[in-house]
């Protein structure tokens, strides 16, 4: 009998370079990172250099806009890639993940989700949920890579509300028993990555009644995996599934590949998992104009505990909200920036890279407080999808880096 038959998750197989691929040039951060920082890109390309690298198998959103160039050139090198012998079968079941950053060491699992159960619909009570909005107009420009591609790479991390620590930890207390598949550093300031193959029976069968008994405990409505970070990502996959589906005979649907999607799953309890805020910077306007924005919340100068803080070249000014809109800062800002038409406004990781990019653009940056880990369930299950780009899990040099790869079409 199959242990995941009931769940949402599954085992899958998965790819990884053959033996000898330099894997601090393969492995890469997420493409949505570093969106308004090209020369993070640009030093990412020049390390890889020739080498085999998973870069040349995504397009960074900094580059969007050059995606009728990317697309094929990326569907190209996975074909390269996979004709050539650089990815080969390397596990068939789950890859336990040790990612040490100066958070600390974070773990992970390494899985597929079954697509049919996850929805960013407004209003949806799916097992799996985004925990942000999701902006439809951004999946058609990923569906682009997606739609004819051979392969996932994915930066998806979702998280399981586990207090007693009962999926992932206990893999990892064993795993000077599974077989290593990676130790390495990571380009980037990225940290260090170590990989195990979860692949007998009793350690999978292990993770699925750990994974059951979660999904017994939910209330009514409750939520078994929340979308951490990638939610733009895993819509795509369920986007490009549905195009594919209707393709598809019932008996095909039960198992094609592109059903699934490659995800990590963390335990929101993890030590290392650190929610950051994330900031806004804003293009093209005055701090008086962007004062002007926010009027709507009131904003008085605030000593200490401040709701927001507006960056600027000549210096920084703290404010508190005396109008909420929202019960976080955040939605209260995102609410009122929403209103202004053609808003020229990018999304930051990091109070630095902030300050960074206002000194450079001489722009206006507005830094916001983090919000609490433990309040996210709660808050997705009660109230839906968060204000978008609530908070971020980690430093850029934190999220996800691309490692292990899927196949997604039929053999």
């Amino acid at each position: 009998m199959n242990a995941f038959e009931n769940l949402c998750v599954q085992p899958g197989i998965f790819l990884l370079p053959r033996d000898g691929i330099d894997m601090e040039k393969w492995a890469v951060v997420a493409c949505d990172q570093y969106t308004a920082q090209k020369e993070k890109w640009e030093q990412a390309d020049a390390f890889a250099g020739q080498a085999p690298s998973a870069l040349r198998l995504i397009i960074p959103e900094a580059y969007l806009d050059e995606s009728d160039i990317r697309v094929p050139q990326v569907q190209r090198a996975m074909e390269q890639y996979l004709n050539d012998g650089v990815l080969t079968e390397a596990v068939r079941g789950m890859v336990l993940l040790e990612r040490t950053t100066q958070s600390g060491p974070r773990l992970g699992l390494v899985m597929t989700v079954d697509l049919e159960a996850y929805d960013f619909a407004k209003g949806t009570a799916s097992l799996i949920r985004p925990t942000e909005g999701t902006i439809v107009s951004r999946i058609p420009p990923r569906q682009k890579v997606r739609r004819g591609a051979k392969l996932e790479l994915a930066h998806v991390l979702l998280l399981c509300d586990d207090a007693e620590r009962t999926v992932i930890e206990p893999v990892y207390a064993k795993r000077s028993a599974l077989r290593p598949l990676y130790d390495t550093p990571l380009m980037l300031n990225g940290g260090h990555a170590r990989g195990w193959a979860v692949e007998d029976e009793e350690t999978l069968s292990q993770i699925a009644s750990a994974l059951c008994a979660l999904q017994a405990k939910l209330p009514a409505g409750g939520i078994l995996l929340a979308v951490g970070d990638g939610n733009h990502s895993l819509a795509t996959a369920k986007a490009h599934w549905l195009e594919v589906k209707e393709t598809l005979t019932p008996d095909e649907r039960e198992t094609h590949p592109a059903r699934f999607a490659m995800v990590e799953l963390n335990n929101i309890y993890d030590d290392a998992l650190i929610f950051e805020p994330i900031h806004r910077v804003i293009f093209g306007k005055t701090v008086d104009e962007v004062l002007s924005l926010l009027k709507g919340a009131e904003l008085t100068p605030a000593d200490e505990n401040p709701d927001l803080v507006l960056v600027t070249p000549e210096g920084e000014k703290a404010f508190r909200i005396g109008h909420p809109l929202h019960a976080l800062p955040v939605g209260t800002v995102q609410q009122l920036l929403d209103k202004a038409a053609d808003l020229n406004l990018d999304y930051v990781h990091g109070d630095e890279a902030v300050r960074e990019i206002v000194r450079r653009e001489n722009a206006v940056g507005i830094l916001l407080p983090p919000m609490p880990k433990e309040l996210l369930f709660p808050a997705v299950a009660k109230d839906g999808p968060l204000p978008r780009k609530t908070f971020s899990m980690g430093e850029a040099n934190e999220k996800r880096y691309y490692m292990e790869a899927r196949k997604i079409v039929k053999e």
